[in-house]
């Protein structure tokens, strides 16, 4: 079955920088789309970013342009968010997504606390 595991949040200033990971299994990596959410208390689930297959095409949303950079290995079957210039707003739980056959399959999610 399909397995997300996500890792790497923790708590950083404001400023710093995290690295993500989410390692997959159950299903064919190399030809799946991954992608990156969040959900701030309060708040609804946010797309951050996401990364296709060959050619490694990638989103992202505006509120993490030019501050966070997804990448994937899929000799490893993982997919990274390296995240910099962390601000408290960035503070969430993190989770990797991928969908399959028309379902979304979730990790439990990582979380990533921004504060000084």
């Amino acid at each position: 079955q399909v397995q997300l595991v996500e890792s790497g949040g923790g708590l950083v200033q404001p400023g710093g920088s995290l690295r993500l990971s989410c390692a997959a299994s159950g299903f064919t990596f190399s030809s799946s789309v991954m992608s990156w959410y969040r959900q701030a208390p309060g708040q609804e689930r946010e797309l951050l970013s996401y990364i296709v297959t060959t050619y490694g095409s990638t989103y992202y949303a505006d509120s993490v342009k030019g501050r966070f950079t997804i990448s994937r290995d899929n000799a490893k079957n993982t997919v990274y968010l390296k995240m910099n210039s962390l601000k408290p707003e960035d503070t969430a739980v993190y989770y990797c997504n991928t969908s399959r056959g028309g379902m979304d399959f979730w990790g439990k999610g990582t979380l990533v606390t921004v504060s000084s």
